[in-house]
């Protein structure tokens, strides 16, 4: 008589896939707890990676542009505008030059000082537009240039705005792999508290297992399946919605903002599928050692 058979006839009920109850708290516990995790989990990687690419539209925004500013007295403005463009327009590595009128410098400052703008009252230099090519023009022979033909003209090809930018999502980016790590680490901790107490209500079967001959490896194997089948589930419940919450958020924004960049494409999809795989292991190795240190006690 085998295993199985001995199983069946001493304990009905408690078959080799019924020796953990396939229902009750700690079943419903591990799903939920699971589910969730990997919701959070997969919320934190959508907000890393749409910050990534704000962050990287904003930087090509910036290397593909430039602005001269020209604070001149008002007797000199003009002419020193007409030089620069001058220069600007004979200038390799340059697309384009456009001065830049009151409405196009109200609408730059509106989300700092508001739409009704005083522009006459306000002392603003003049601002020229650049639109760069290729790997842009020599910046050294472009400043000597300038000084000599337009000596009030400064250039500004905005690097000290994208170096902090790039610091601010490179430490995003770490912020969001720390907030999965954690994540990871309380799944686990739920994991094997919810698996203790499932080999705590079953120590009576477990007993009478190892005396019909059942060996620990047998026992723990039924308990790592269980509650691996139940991380599985809860974990792809969790991705699942998450995709949607995170779809939804992305379609109701119809603006150009951080919330219309969140979402999945591309190899981004390879990194969500990994995470309801990498809860199971998670899972799948809690369960395992809480087994292998519950029956190594109860030896």
């Amino acid at each position: 008589m085998n295993l199985r058979a001995i199983l069946t006839r001493y304990f009905g009920a408690y078959s080799v896939d019924q020796i953990v109850p396939p229902r009750g708290n700690a079943a419903w516990a591990t799903i939920f707890t699971t589910a969730t995790m990997t919701f959070l989990a997969v919320a934190a990687l959508a907000a890393a990676l749409a910050g990534a690419r704000f962050a990287d539209a904003w930087s090509l925004d910036l290397a593909k542009s430039a602005t001269v500013r020209i604070a001149a007295p008002a007797e000199t403005r003009e002419q020193q505008i007409a030089a620069t463009l001058a220069v600007l327009e004979t200038t390799p590595g340059i697309a384009s030059a456009e001065v830049l009128d009151d409405a196009a410098q109200a609408r730059l400052l509106a989300p700092w000082l508001g739409d009704d703008l005083p522009m006459d009252a306000l002392p603003l230099p003049a601002m020229i537009s650049v639109t760069l090519e290729g790997d842009g023009p020599n910046t050294e022979a472009l400043a000597l240039r300038l000084a000599a033909d337009a000596p009030d003209a400064v250039w500004d090809d905005h690097d000290r705005w994208r170096e902090p930018l790039q610091k601010t999502t490179a430490r995003a980016r770490m912020l969001a792999i720390a907030a999965i790590v954690l994540i990871t680490a309380a799944l686990a901790v739920m994991i094997t508290l919810a698996a203790r107490a499932a080999l705590a209500q079953n120590a009576q079967v477990i007993v009478t297992l190892r005396l019909v001959g059942a060996r620990d490896r047998f026992i723990i194997w039924t308990f790592v399946r269980r509650f691996t089948m139940r991380a599985l589930i809860g974990s792809v419940l969790g991705a699942i919605f998450a995709i949607i919450a995170v779809q939804m958020l992305a379609d109701s924004t119809a603006d150009e903002t951080f919330l219309s960049l969140i979402g999945f494409s591309g190899l981004d999809w390879a990194l969500l599928f990994a995470i309801p795989f990498i809860a199971t292991f998670v899972a799948f190795n809690a369960t395992r050692q809480a087994a292998m240190r519950h029956l190594s006690q109860q030896a």
